[in-house]
């Protein structure tokens, strides 16, 4: 849906004050494709369409009514875009920058590629001189840096932990999981005891929610840096945690014919549900959750690792805000985009949403106002990984490469070793057309 945002929101008032103060004298850059900065007109602005968005529009609503106020002659249009057809929609603006929006949020694993594709503006200069930059989460920020520039403003930071029915676990007398095997071995006994539902339910197509699986088990998506890179996937210990998460795909937990196809949505939507009694979940799927069946019957605790005691590492996941580089209003976009992605936005998503703040001061002060957060802030603590920081990326995204895999092995058609091996394939083939 398309609007124009103009409403002010009583939120939006002390915000207000501090925007007209710092619209006085706004930095004016270069380095975009475009010559123009405008200092007045319409700003465009996408942003992704979420599930139960009026929380989140609001927060942007109030945003954007103090920015028009602070900066006269300016009027900011947003157009939520479901995520799904962000691809298309994000190629086609790179390729016809009249139809570009000025801003627009971007999922942190789409760095590298619109980088690449020369669509993000580089703001180094204005992140490094902007003051709340400083709290910035150091996963966070790397997630807006390629070749040690700037391309974005983180917007929130999204891992993943494990969420389990506690009246389920209660009547059953089962002990939350300490490790990998102790999961499994849990969730056969759940599905055992209750065949109604799926003992931990997963996704055949929920690739960062077997990520923790391979990471734990010590293989990598791939080596190297700088650009450079080789897939993986395929090695011994890879091959493990592939294995350890495919075998959940079976009929005493969750089985193939229904979960092969699932993804991330899916699956917390079936804990939500209450058809599962655990689910690997984002700090992002709490108001889902809160909002379906279990609320009141349900917690959470860090995914466990292979040892007793550890936590999996967690795929650090989230959404940046970018400015395109074809913008004709460089200027007044780049301070959009702090203000949209600044500590008082990420405060009121973090209420409104659940999303948690990039900021490390804001989210401490989100995990003592909610204690929901304590588990994704533990596990963010003990080390995040992050998908390669290569263009090659979000080929392999979208071409479903580990999905696949993970399908051929779940389906029998193909073992594991072989399964991985094709997946390396298809990566190395990708790192080397990215160059």
């Amino acid at each position: 849906m398309k609007l124009s945002v103009r409403r002010a929101a009583p939120a939006a008032l002390l915000l207000a004050v501090t925007l007209v103060g710092a619209a006085c004298a706004p930095q004016t850059s270069a380095d975009s494709t475009s010559d123009k900065d405008d200092k007045t007109g319409t700003l465009r602005v996408w942003l992704f369409q979420e599930v139960g968005n009026k929380p989140k529009q609001q927060v942007v609503d109030s945003v954007v009514a103090a920015f028009e106020k602070a900066h006269e002659g300016t009027k900011v249009d947003v157009e939520y875009i479901p995520v799904e057809t962000r691809a298309q929609r994000v190629k086609a603006a790179f390729n016809d920058p009249k139809s570009a929006p000025d801003v627009m949020e971007y999922g942190n694993t789409d760095t590298a590629g619109y980088v690449h594709d020369g669509g993000l503006l580089d703001v180094t200069k204005e992140f490094r001189t902007w003051s709340e930059a400083k709290d910035t989460d150091p996963t966070a920020r790397q997630s807006v840096t390629v070749d040690d520039k700037v391309y974005g403003a983180p917007f929130y930071v999204g891992v993943r932990a494990l969420y389990y029915r506690t009246d389920v676990f209660k009547e059953l007398d089962l002990e939350v999981p300490k490790t990998m095997a102790e999961l499994a071995s849990t969730a056969r006994r759940i599905r055992a005891a209750k065949p109604d539902l799926y003992g931990l339910v997963v996704g055949g197509a929920y690739t960062y929610g077997a990520m923790p699986f391979i990471w734990a088990n010590g293989g990598e998506l791939a080596t190297g840096k700088n650009g450079s890179y080789a897939s993986a996937i395929d090695s011994a210990a890879a091959q493990k945690g592939i294995k350890a998460y495919t075998s959940l795909f079976s009929d005493d937990n969750c089985p193939a014919a229904k979960c092969a196809g699932m993804g991330g949505n899916d699956t917390v939507t079936a804990f939500a549900a209450g058809k599962a009694g655990m689910a690997i979940g984002g700090d992002f799927s709490h108001t889902a959750v809160e909002a379906g069946k279990v609320k009141g019957e349900y917690a959470v605790v860090p995914l466990p690792g292979v040892a007793s005691g550890s936590i999996a590492p967690a795929f650090a996941g989230g959404n940046n805000i970018g400015v395109l580089k074809s913008t004709s209003h460089r200027t007044l976009a780049v301070d959009l985009m702090e203000q949209l992605a600044s500590k008082q936005s990420q405060s009121e998503l973090f209420d409104a949403m659940g999303f948690l703040p990039t900021f490390t001061d804001v989210r401490d002060k989100a995990a003592a106002k909610q204690p929901y957060v304590k588990p994704f802030v533990q596990t963010l603590s003990a080390g995040t990984k992050f998908v390669p920081a290569s263009p090659a990326w979000s080929q392999i995204d979208s071409s479903l490469v580990l999905p696949t895999m993970f399908q051929e092995v779940i389906s029998g058609k193909k073992d594991v070793a072989a399964a991985s091996k094709d997946a390396a394939t298809k990566m190395n083939d990708a790192f080397g057309t990215a160059g």
